[in-house]
């Protein structure tokens, strides 16, 4: 899968960033966490500890989502959600 973001999937992304934390709630603007790298539309809106933090963070130790007892998946629906949401 070609991994350069199309115009369509830009405009996607830069949505999906000004959303709230699909985990922990946290005001935007987020991050656009990819669930499979190349994936541009499959992403889910994280604040920067629940994105990249060592500790709690999908690429750190995920104590954030294992205390909320989220998933990707979970965190993609609510993102989709939230997009979808006038």
């Amino acid at each position: 899968m070609n991994s350069a973001a199309t115009a369509a999937e830009r405009r996607h992304m830069a949505r999906v960033k000004a959303l709230p934390c699909s985990v922990c709630d946290a005001p935007g603007p987020s991050e656009a966490h990819h669930i499979e790298q190349g994936m541009h539309y499959a992403t889910v809106a994280l604040c920067i500890e629940c994105h990249r933090g060592p500790v709690l963070g999908i690429h750190g130790q995920r104590r954030a989502w294992a205390v909320r007892k989220m998933t990707e998946l979970a965190a993609l629906a609510r993102t989709i959600e939230r997009l979808n949401i006038p």
